[in-house]
């Protein structure tokens, strides 16, 4: 029986969902799991340069593995022929793939899974299965979508996310290191987590957000780095409508990211998992140590992205 009086809980937004036409699920993994329930996937190629959450999933899910490398440019080396039953895993690192060649992929391969957990707002490209996380753009402590023309049949249990949030609203009020360790232990909580529906709290946040402007401002602070670091940068990129960061890839990249952090300049480690299986000559472990994943993201202005050149010493 419906509720009625009582004191005002957190308030309903009406804003339209980016990606409304998704299935909504708890979080990046669940997407990768729908699919694999849902199109019975046996065999999966993924490529090295990817973090051991994919890796954890198949496994999960009994999916026989086999590896890929990528080029330079971020592109799959094709070197393989694929197998009739196996499936192709590609990320699109840095939102630098365009539907283009997803549709290409399509075609050649048919069955594709595009990661789009770098590029959230990137249209998914029409039959392509396509992967979105919500985490890694907007401040929210979980979800995520899958475009896919086969739905599971059975119906899945709501999640719930109120006791997940506590770490952002903490960050807002508070300093990001007072709410790291919670951060990160939030993270690896969805390691074991089943396939579940989207919470109605994450839903419900997820209307409230501008998002032309929040595309906005991520693809012109990337394009404020772009134009004055793309002479030292060794990647060849293009400017990404919505950008995820801006990947600076320097010989020493690792002594760099030391020096942001004492200046409170945060840069990830991307794909630190790397290390397990590749070694640091690889392509792979030599991205994943010095290519600089700057943040660009709808929190900073070009006063920022002038702060971090000036501690790049670039300025």
């Amino acid at each position: 029986m419906k509720e009625i009086g009582g004191y005002i809980e957190f308030e309903s937004y009406y804003g339209s969902v980016y990606h409304d036409d998704a299935v909504a699920l708890n979080c990046g993994r669940s997407c990768l799991a729908y699919l694999i329930e849902a199109k019975d996937i046996k065999k999966i190629r993924l490529p090295y340069f990817l973090c051991a959450s994919v890796r954890n999933v198949c496994v999960k899910y009994g999916v026989e593995i086999t590896f890929y490398n990528i080029g330079a440019d971020f592109r799959p080396v094709v070197d393989f022929e694929l197998h009739e039953d196996e499936w192709l895993y590609i990320v699109n690192y840095y939102g630098q793939l365009s539907n283009k060649e997803a549709e290409e992929y399509k075609k050649k391969y048919d069955r594709v899974i595009f990661d789009n957990a770098q590029a959230y707002f990137q249209p998914p490209e029409e039959n392509v299965d396509t992967i979105y996380t919500c985490r890694k753009f907007l401040g929210v402590p979980d979800g995520g979508f899958v475009f896919t023309d086969k739905r599971l049949s059975r119906e899945l249990p709501l999640d719930e996310s109120f006791e997940r949030i506590h770490y952002i609203m903490g960050r807002f009020e508070r300093s990001a290191g007072e709410f790291y360790k919670e951060s990160s232990d939030n993270n690896r909580s969805f390691s074991d987590a089943p396939i579940r529906s989207m919470s109605r709290l994450t839903e419900n946040l997820l209307r409230s957000f501008d998002y032309e402007s929040i595309i906005l401002r991520r693809t012109r602070n990337f394009t404020f780095l772009h134009k004055r670091l793309s002479g030292i940068n060794r990647l060849s990129l293009t400017v990404p409508r919505g950008a995820f960061m801006y990947p600076l890839y320097l010989e020493n990249g690792a002594e760099v990211r030391k020096r942001l952090q004492q200046m409170k300049i945060f840069v990830p480690t991307l794909w630190n998992d790397v290390f397990d299986y590749r070694d640091k000559n690889s392509l792979e472990g030599d991205y994943a140590e010095n290519i600089l994943p700057l943040p660009i993201d709808q929190r900073y202005s070009c006063d920022d992205m002038e702060t971090i050149l000036a501690a790049l010493e670039l300025k």
